[in-house]
């Protein structure tokens, strides 16, 4: 699968957790929408100050939520699929289906938050044309965002990848010949942190802010509303089993419907979010074609 000239876009990863455990209903199953729920919400990147407008909105519907701060992406699903978390909301549905697949799991969406462009910053150039020839860019570790920074960094004209690209590149596509630069993988949640030993690096949307970055000055961008973007919508996730739970769906609404906060999430981004409220069946259709792909690749 090939993607247009700006490539795939981020997500961002704006990443975090949504945990619940229900206080007089099992968080399983339909679950209710019991007034006295008690929910836990696991974030990374607690500090965002929307978190505590959504407990505020969240508590005015008789749910109360409790943020708990996650650091490393891959300790999410597991938490989840093992039920020491309820629902989650730190990924798109790209990396829930490569989770899924390796780890012959169902976990599934049940609502939409918002499409997040990824970046490419730099602390010692102004300009993709500064990047000096064999100037070296960092670039997220795990499969997808590794995916998603390559058709970046090709998009921007830095890198050129076999086959245009797709949503399982890896550096071995890279085309030397065709390539101005050449990528470093590290963990995604150290790439804005390396920016004072390499060139450029791509940087996911949680960890902007955190690196003293400000969005305006990423020297670029891809855009939220190519071919190809609906693979990384941002979800939250649950067990299978709750799919269909009342309070877990309340969360959803509130953040989906919330002014306030949906203004939050647009300003945390720097305005560069696009908030959706996708349909569930669309989510879903959209997963499986995303683990259709993912095992395609895999095979």
């Amino acid at each position: 699968m090939s993607f247009k000239k700006r490539g795939i876009l981020a997500a961002s990863t704006a990443a975090f957790v949504l945990a619940a455990s229900l206080v007089g209903c099992a968080p399983g199953g339909d679950g209710g929408s019991d007034e006295s729920a008690t929910v836990k919400l696991g974030v990374v990147g607690a500090s965002d100050p929307y978190w505590a407008t959504f407990t505020e909105a969240a508590k005015a519907e008789g749910i109360d939520v409790e943020i708990q701060d996650f650091t490393d992406y891959n300790q999410l699903n597991p938490a989840l699929s093992e039920g020491e978390l309820d629902l989650n909301q730190f990924q798109h549905i790209v990396y829930l289906a490569d989770y899924n697949v390796a780890n012959d799991d169902d976990l599934v969406a049940i609502g939409s938050t918002a499409i997040y462009p990824l970046a490419i910053f730099s602390t010692k150039h102004k300009s993709l044309d500064e990047i000096p020839k064999d100037g070296v860019v960092a670039i997220p570790s795990d499969p997808t965002n590794r995916a998603r920074a390559l058709n970046v960094l090709q998009s921007a004209g830095l890198v050129k990848l076999k086959g245009g690209g797709s949503l399982f590149s890896t550096p071995d596509d890279i085309e030397a010949s065709g390539s101005k630069v050449t990528v470093t993988e590290m963990d995604a949640a150290f790439t804005a942190t390396s920016l004072a030993d390499v060139d450029a690096a791509v940087v996911n949307n949680d960890f902007v802010t955190d690196a003293g970055l400000e969005f305006s000055d990423a020297l670029y961008q891809d855009d939220p509303e190519d071919e190809g973007a609906k693979y990384f919508i941002n979800i939250f996730a649950a067990r299978a089993e709750d799919k269909d739970n009342k309070t877990f769906k309340k969360l959803v609404e509130i953040y989906q419907t919330n002014a306030d906060v949906q203004k939050g999430v647009k300003e945390n981004s720097g305005d560069s979010a696009i908030l959706l409220q996708t349909p569930v069946s669309e989510l879903a259709e959209i997963l499986a074609d995303s683990e259709k792909q993912v095992k395609e690749n895999k095979g």
